[in-house]
């Protein structure tokens, strides 16, 4: 089957390899020769594929995904309730914070979001009130996650996944998150590492053979490097993050539970087995805010995400939720770590006594 995504049509054999880059992306030394024997493809082949619908935008980015938490940023989901004229000038503000990856205004009274991740030693609660009364926010929600069931984006470009499909939920998709982690020990090297490899990964047949001379290493090195990152859950996996928009998914809608908490520990884990959840948390409640679980849901369109909730509610019986969708996107970009942009936006918004 194919697919018209803008001006490009997906055909049956970009859709496999874009599932492959998405799900199980090899950490080899020539990881596209990899890629197309397990296709059936050969190596040009698979990196003019992927050069192609990298063009097209549908591909957005191919690079190591780190754990936040792991390496010791503090993070949370923000909701904000903004005066109806006035969200998008918030929004803007917003956005300047080097820690804040995702904006969207939703359709509710808490009408703006987004995640907002601080460094290790910061004080997380000092940007948020720096942010909160630069956006004038009415009222802001710090929604940090206390449980996570399951994270992870893989859409199925072939179309053939059911909204009611389930899928395991694999080991990196549920990585350990507590409310304070430590940050790691790292050496000034893998600092470098972690710098570099959050860029995307060279179209070429020897990619992290160009990343290690950047770094002045040899190849094998800098695997190694990377597969330990893997070993102590720094790192969740390195992958292909694509556009959903371009790529064909054209809507997104956060389901919100008010899952009673003795339900919690199965009716959790049981959301996040559907194969169009890509993310689903745990996260506190307030006075005006009952929901306890959180699935985002994606699909090619509305109704793909309708029903997908409706399947949720109906094998869990849970009928207290709310669906919000997207109305605007302001900001969707990879967390970058160990920039120079966070001691920017600190010397020009926190007090100079701050880390």
């Amino acid at each position: 089957m194919g697919c018209e995504t803008g001006a490009m049509e997906i055909t049956e054999a970009d859709a496999q390899l874009l599932n492959a880059v998405q799900w199980s992306f090899p950490l080899d030394a020539a990881p596209y020769a990899v890629l197309a024997d397990r296709l059936g493809l050969i190596e040009d082949e698979v990196i003019d594929r992927l050069r192609a619908v990298k063009a097209e935008g549908v591909l957005r980015q191919l690079s190591a995904i780190f754990d936040t938490r792991a390496l010791g940023y503090t993070s949370a989901l923000i909701a904000a309730k903004v005066d109806a004229d006035h969200v998008d000038a918030a929004a803007e503000i917003i956005n300047e914070h080097p820690g804040v990856s995702h904006n969207y205004k939703r359709n509710h009274d808490y009408n703006l979001w987004y995640t907002l991740a601080v460094p290790p030693g910061e004080d997380f609660d000092a940007h948020l009130d720096v942010l909160h009364q630069a956006s004038g926010a009415r009222v802001t929600r710090k929604l940090p996650t206390l449980k996570l069931y399951k994270i992870g984006v893989k859409l199925d470009m072939t179309g053939q996944t059911a909204a009611d499909a389930k899928a395991e939920v694999l080991e990196h998709e549920r990585p350990e998150r507590k409310a304070d982690m430590p940050a790691p020990v790292l050496s000034d090297l893998e600092v470098r590492v972690i710098q570099l490899c959050q860029d995307d990964l060279p179209l070429e047949p020897r990619p992290f053979a160009i990343q290690a001379e950047k770094l002045g290493i040899s190849e094998d090195e800098l695997l190694a490097i990377l597969h330990s990152f893997t070993d102590r859950k720094l790192m969740r996996r390195f992958a292909a993050v694509m556009n959903h928009r371009t790529a064909g998914f054209k809507a997104n809608a956060m389901g919100v539970w008010a899952v009673p908490e003795e339900d919690l520990e199965q009716i959790g884990p049981q959301m996040a087995e559907f194969a169009a959840v890509s993310h689903c948390y745990r996260r506190p409640t307030y006075d005006d805010w009952p929901y306890t679980v959180f699935t985002m849901v994606h699909g090619r369109s509305a109704r793909d995400c309708e029903a997908t909730i409706d399947a949720i509610a109906t094998e869990t019986g849970v009928d207290e939720y709310t669906l919000l969708w997207s109305i605007k996107e302001y900001k969707k970009v990879r967390l970058r770590y160990f920039t120079s942009e966070w001691a920017q936006w600190n010397d020009r918004n926190l007090a100079p006594t701050a880390s």
